[in-house]
């Protein structure tokens, strides 16, 4: 579990295939910190630390074919900027929302706006009906805790201030880059039990 708050960018140093598997090296300053059978959020979707080398300062995560097919990792290469979040603490501030760490699937960034003081950025995605948004909800993009600002058919924005700008990989999006992204897991269950709650009548 995940409060969308990231807490460092770390880096793709190397990516190994076997068979089905992908193995992602990724270095960041606290991996000494680290331990393996760790789960930690990579860009939203949650990865099992595999092996540590504190020596080199990097960590082993392995992804398979189902994760590859349903978010933004089988576009990962040497030198990507990562966005990072160790599991929420119980004893912390809950300065977020939940997220679980499950990429519903993932969205197109169709339109940057340059608003002298933040981002707007705009994103399409493959509608359902339990994958929606809301003005002012929540959602994560790339493991990033956010609130919807426009909410249309496939269609959201959400907008970004400096400090989160500079401190997650949001300063490489461009029109074109697929980001993952996590609906807000209230705002899933409910449409399902209204569904469900039609469905019966």
């Amino acid at each position: 579990m995940f409060t969308g708050i990231v807490e460092k960018t770390g880096k793709v140093v190397d990516i190994i295939h076997e068979d089905t598997n992908v193995h992602f090296v990724i270095t960041v300053d606290f991996v000494n910190e680290l331990k393996i059978d760790q789960s930690m959020s990579h860009d939203g979707c949650c990865l099992t630390i595999v092996k540590i080398d504190t020596a080199k300062k990097q960590y082993v995560v392995t992804a398979m074919q189902e994760t590859l097919l349903k978010t933004n990792l089988k576009q990962w290469h040497i030198g990507y900027e990562v966005n990072l979040e160790r599991s929420m603490k119980m004893d912390g501030r809950f300065d977020g929302h939940i997220v679980q760490g499950h990429v519903d699937q993932t969205a197109v960034c169709t339109k940057v706006v340059d608003e002298k003081g933040s981002w707007r950025y705009y994103f399409e995605y493959e509608p359902s009906k339990e994958n929606i948004t809301v003005p002012k909800g929540s959602i994560s993009v790339n493991g990033v805790s956010l609130t919807v600002v426009d909410s249309e058919n496939k269609m959201f924005s959400v907008a970004i201030i400096p400090y989160t700008y500079e401190l997650t990989n949001f300063h490489h999006f461009k029109v074109g880059t697929i980001v993952n992204i996590e609906f807000d897991v209230f705002g899933k269950y409910v449409a399902r039990l209204l569904e469900q709650y039609f469905a019966a009548k």
